[in-house]
């Protein structure tokens, strides 16, 4: 199965490119959405979050405490691996097996916020599609749509990979500074170079 990972930095506009791709038709398996299910339904993980940080890092529901987790793991890079150790193997063994059941597609998109040229996912993937924008761009949406400050979201930011880093693994790039509109475009003209890619693949198999 051809498989396109799409990812960018916070605020970028990696959400709002996943829903028209899913408008297209095309499936996607989005890593934040499975780590949000696993981390309100998973009790082994909940527990293992527990043990490892406190129970004051789980609400009275038994869910996770997002702000207090989130105030954490972008202020100390220990408590940040410490997570995702719990966390990611986990996410890689839902996320596999959900594009498995998407074979009859001609193409998926996994959506992974966080992708760099060490990760498990890329021998998985065909193509890698970075949504970016500049760094005022990111922090005037992330300020729009949360109750982030800008030191929190510049520290949000600063954890995850650079922009150079993100540009060094991209096959495609969209240039996401404009508005809803001219990201659809873009998508549009992309989502035809996948088919396109995939109706090659499959007659030269």
């Amino acid at each position: 199965m051809f498989i396109v990972a799409l990812t960018g930095g916070i605020g970028c506009g990696k959400s709002e490119a996943t829903r028209v791709f899913a408008e297209l038709g095309v499936p996607i398996v989005d890593l934040d959405v499975i780590s949000h299910r696993l981390t309100n339904e998973d009790q082994a993980i909940l527990r293992q979050i527990a043990t490892q940080f406190g129970a004051s890092f789980i609400n009275a529901d038994g869910t996770l405490n997002r702000n207090a987790m989130r105030k954490l793991v972008f202020s100390d890079p220990q408590a940040r691996s410490q997570l995702n150790a719990i966390l990611h193997p986990a996410i890689h063994r839902e996320a596999i097996a959900t594009l498995e059941r998407h074979q009859n597609h001609p193409y998926a998109i996994l959506a992974i916020p966080l992708l760099d040229k060490h990760s498990p996912y890329l021998s998985s993937i065909n193509r890698i599609l970075l949504i970016d924008c500049d760094e005022q761009t990111q922090i005037e949406r992330v300020k729009a749509r949360s109750q982030l400050s800008e030191e929190e979201i510049r520290r949000i930011i600063q954890a995850q990979s650079s922009q150079a880093a993100r540009l060094e693994i991209a096959d495609e790039v969209i240039e996401n500074n404009g508005n809803l509109a001219e990201l659809r475009e873009k998508i549009l003209a992309i989502h035809q170079k996948y088919i396109n890619a995939c109706i090659v693949s499959k007659t030269s198999s």
